[in-house]
C-alpha cells in the first residue's frame, strides 16, 4: 500500500465571516439576508491502516446518529470529527454570551441542538479547543438540567443552559443550549468548539427551539425563512492549506450570484419535519438507472454534516455493479466498495416529483485512493434496520455540486445549479479572516425584536482585508447583501 494522496474533501463544516454593510437599522427595519463566507479545514493524508479506521468510524458515527429509538429525541452531528487525522471539513462561527465570544462550530442540518465544550472539564490549553465559560458572561442562567449526546464513537454530557448568541447577523437572547463538560477522546478537533443543530425542534435532545427555527418563529426578523449552502471543493489542490475558503451560508434570503436557474424545491413528505427529509426517485450511474423504491423505502436525509453518501444496502450494492470492476470491502469496512481509480463515475439523484437530476462529481465520488490502482467510492451501505431513520442519508459528497436551500415554509429543500463564480471558488486558495464579533442587525427574544449593538472596533479592518485577499468572493457576496454581524474565524 503507498500513502495516500491528498484526495477528496469529503464533510462540511463552516465558519462565519463578514457581511458589508454595518449599519444596525432602527425599530421599524425591513428584515434582511445575511451573508456568511465559509472556511474549509482541510485535513493530512492518511495510510492504509489510517483509512481503514477513518472508513469504519464514518459508517459506525452515521449509523448511530440515525439509530436511536424512534421514541427518544436525539442530537448529534459530530461525525466527522471523532478522527482527527482523516478527513475534510467546514466549519462556522457563532458568538455565545454577554461580552460575545465566538466559537467554532459544525452547522448540521442533520441534529437540532446547539453545544459547546465547557471551560471545567473538557480541554486543556494544549488541546487548542476554544471552551465556553458560563461565569464569564453577565446574561447566562443555569437550567439545572442534563444534557447528553451520544455517538457511534463516544459520547458527550453536561447540563442545560440560556445565554445570548449571535449568529448570521442575528441574535437570540435566550438560546438554550448544553454546555458540556464530558467528551469522549477526538470527539471534538481544534479548532471546532461543538455544533449547530439546523434540523426541527422534533428531533431536539434538549426539547429547545433551534436558534433558526426561533427566528423563523418570530415572523419579523427573516427576510424569508430559509437558510442556504453553497461549498467548495479542493479535492485536487496539492498545495491547500489547512484553512482555505469554503464557500457561504446564507440566513433569511438566497445569494442569486451563487446559483443560475430556479431553485427547484420539493416539499418534505407530510409528517416528516424533523430532519429535511427529501424522497430520492432517481439514481443513476454512467447513464444506467438504479432502481430505489419508493415512499419511506427512499427517505432520504439532507444533512449538511454527514460527509459521504449512505443508503440501503441492495442498493448501493446495485450501483456498484453498474462501475467495472468494483468490488466490496470485507471485515470492518465492510459496507464500502473499491473501483479502479482511472474509472470516471458519474452518478445522479432526483427527488420527488422533479424531473431534474442533480450529479456528483466524478471527483466528490472518489472518496480515497487506497492504492496505487484502487479508490474507495463515497456511497456505501447503511444500515436501519430496526430504527425510524430514513433509508438514505445525503451529506456533503452530494452538496458540493449543488447550491441547496432549506425552507421552513412550506417545509421543502430546493436544489439548484451553482453559478460560474460558485464554481470559480473551487480550489482558489485565500486567507483566513480575523477572529471579530461584529454588528447584530437584529435581536429577538420570544416573540420579541429589535436592534443590536456592535460589539467590534476592528469590523471595517477584518472586512477589507477579506476583500483584498478573497477576491471573486467579493463578487459573490456583495449581490443582495445587508447588514449582519462580523463573525470571522
Amino acid at each position: 500500500m503507498l500513502l495516500l494522496p491528498y484526495s477528496l474533501a469529503v464533510t462540511c463544516l463552516l465558519s462565519l465571516a463578514n457581511d458589508y454593510a454595518l449599519a444596525a437599522p432602527s425599530p421599524s427595519f425591513t428584515p434582511l439576508p445575511r451573508t456568511i463566507p465559509l472556511l474549509r479545514r482541510s485535513r493530512p493524508r492518511r495510510n492504509a491502516t489510517e483509512l481503514s479506521d477513518w472508513l469504519k468510524s464514518q459508517k459506525e458515527i452515521l449509523e448511530a446518529k440515525y439509530g436511536n429509538n424512534p421514541q427518544q429525541k436525539r442530537a448529534s452531528g459530530l461525525n466527522l470529527i471523532t478522527n482527527q487525522n482523516a478527513d475534510s471539513s467546514f466549519y462556522g462561527s457563532i458568538a455565545v454570551g454577554t461580552p460575545a465570544i465566538s466559537f467554532n462550530v459544525i452547522l448540521d442540518t442533520g441534529s437540532s441542538d446547539l453545544w459547546l465544550a465547557a471551560s471545567d472539564g473538557v480541554s486543556t490549553e494544549s488541546d487548542g479547543i476554544p471552551t465556553f465559560d458560563p461565569s464569564s458572561s453577565s446574561t447566562f442562567t443555569d437550567l439545572n438540567t442534563s444534557f447528553s449526546i451520544s455517538y457511534g464513537s463516544g459520547a458527550a454530557r453536561g447540563t442545560l443552559g440560556k445565554d445570548a448568541v449571535q449568529f448570521a447577523g442575528f441574535q437570540v437572547d435566550s438560546q438554550v443550549f448544553g454546555v458540556v463538560t464530558q467528551v469522549s477522546q477526538n470527539l471534538l478537533n481544534s479548532p471546532v468548539s461543538g455544533l449547530m443543530g439546523l434540523g426541527f425542534q422534533t428531533i431536539a435532545a434538549s426539547g429547545a427551539t433551534p436558534f433558526w427555527q426561533a427566528l423563523v418563529e418570530n415572523g419579523k426578523t427573516l427576510d424569508s425563512p430559509l437558510m442556504a449552502f453553497q461549498l467548495t471543493r479542493f479535492n485536487d489542490v496539492n498545495n491547500a492549506q489547512a484553512l482555505e475558503p469554503g464557500g457561504t451560508f446564507n440566513l433569511g434570503a438566497v445569494n442569486t450570484s451563487l446559483f443560475t436557474g430556479d431553485i427547484d424545491y420539493q416539499d418534505i413528505p407530510d409528517g416528516q419535519e424533523g430532519y429535511w427529509i427529501q424522497e430520492l426517485a432517481g439514481l443513476t450511474v454512467n447513464g444506467n438507472s438504479v432502481q430505489v423504491g419508493s415512499g419511506s423505502a427512499a427517505y432520504a436525509a439532507i444533512d449538511t454534516g454527514t460527509t459521504l453518501v449512505g443508503g440501503p444496502q441492495d442498493v448501493i450494492s446495485a450501483l456498484y455493479d453498474a462501475i467495472p470492476g468494483s468490488q466490496a470491502l470485507t471485515g470492518q469496512n465492510s459496507g464500502y466498495w473499491a473501483y479502479p481509480c482511472n474509472t470516471d463515475v458519474n452518478v445522479t439523484l432526483r427527488f420527488g416529483s422533479s424531473s431534474i437530476s442533480w450529479p456528483v462529481s466524478k471527483e466528490d465520488f472518489q472518496l480515497e485512493q487506497a492504492s496505487q490502482e484502487t479508490c474507495v467510492g463515497a456511497f456505501f451501505a447503511l444500515n436501519t434496520s430496526g430504527t425510524s431513520a430514513p433509508a438514505w442519508i445525503v451529506g456533503d459528497t452530494f452538496l458540493k455540486n449543488v447550491y441547496s436551500v432549506f425552507r421552513a415554509s412550506p417545509a421543502s429543500v430546493g436544489f439548484a445549479k451553482l453559478s460560474d463564480i460558485a464554481l470559480s471558488m473551487n480550489g482558489q486558495l485565500g486567507a483566513v479572516p480575523s477572529p471579530t464579533v461584529g454588528a447584530v442587525a437584529a435581536t429577538i427574544s420570544g416573540s420579541s425584536a429589535g436592534t443590536g449593538t456592535d460589539r467590534s472596533s476592528s469590523t471595517n479592518g477584518a472586512q477589507g482585508a477579506m476583500l483584498n485577499t478573497l477576491g471573486v468572493w467579493a463578487v459573490a457576496l456583495a449581490s443582495g447583501i445587508v447588514g449582519g454581524a462580523m463573525i470571522l474565524l
